[in-house]
């Protein structure tokens, strides 16, 4: 089956977890790793085997580790779309694609990317955690904000009965938690 893909020019092909955040220890440094990549392991106690540790248990952090590495470290030109929906390890990397110079990283810059990302995070959560929004120019935000603005401010709603008032809770059998309501 891998016979016929070859992932010889990734450079995480035959490269060791251990390996390679030793490269990126000794050229970058911990609080640089922690800056860019917000991971704890990085920033409390930070030793090459306790975080190799962490990154053999958890994915997310090897993977976002493995990412750093391609395209910083290593300089590589930002992968397809198809090829970024694969894990960097089984992501094919054209011939032409040769590894360059690390980039240089600096604190300044991580924390602009930091806010970057904070930014796309709270416009991620305010479309209602949609990805990408509608092909109308955002129309169907605007539509469904004054529609939320609308059903808010409607008055004909009935008011939520209170605690004591249980002649407004009733055992409706299409409401199987009616009676735990009481």
């Amino acid at each position: 089956m891998n016979d016929q893909i070859n992932y010889q020019n990734n450079p995480l092909h035959g490269l060791g977890l251990q390996d390679m955040l030793t490269q990126l220890v000794d050229h970058y440094g911990f609080e640089i790793l922690d800056a860019y990549l917000n991971i704890n392991c990085f920033k409390t106690r930070p030793t090459i085997e306790s975080s190799v540790k962490f990154l053999k248990k958890t994915e997310w952090a090897r993977e976002k580790l493995e990412v750093f590495y391609l395209y910083t470290y290593k300089s590589l030109p930002r992968p397809s779309s198809e090829q970024f929906a694969l894990p960097p390890r089984d992501r094919l990397v054209p011939d032409d694609h040769k590894p360059g110079e690390p980039k240089v990283c600096s604190f300044e810059d991580a924390e602009q990317q930091r806010i970057k990302r904070e930014e796309k995070a709270e416009a991620h959560r305010q479309n209602g955690g949609n990805r990408k929004p509608s092909g109308n120019g955002g129309a169907s935000r605007s539509f469904n904000a004054s529609r939320d603005r609308n059903n808010n401010s409607r008055d004909d709603r009935k008011p939520a009965p209170s605690k004591n008032d249980s002649s407004q809770i009733s055992s409706d059998s299409s409401d199987p938690w009616a009676k735990w309501k009481k």
